[in-house]
């Protein structure tokens, strides 16, 4: 019997301050993604980070990079 494919998602990390970006919130967050991928068994094909940028703007950020790759069927 064969395996069923495993998922793939992508990593997005942001944090909304500068002070934020020099403390450990990214790393906490991409590991914490990890771990949650891997107890899943979900393949990460790509990490995108947004670093002191704001929630209430998406324009010109790395979160729809993702959707970009998609559309390209990468």
């Amino acid at each position: 019997m064969s395996e069923k494919p495993r998922a793939k998602a992508y990593v997005y990390t942001r944090v909304s301050t500068a002070m934020q970006v020099d403390g450990f919130s990214l790393d906490a967050q991409r590991d914490e993604i990890r771990r949650f991928a891997e107890l899943k068994k979900i393949d990460i094909v790509g990490e995108y980070c947004d670093e002191g940028k704001s929630g209430k703007n998406t324009k010109n950020r790395k979160f729809s990079a993702p959707q970009q790759v998609q559309g390209r069927g990468t």
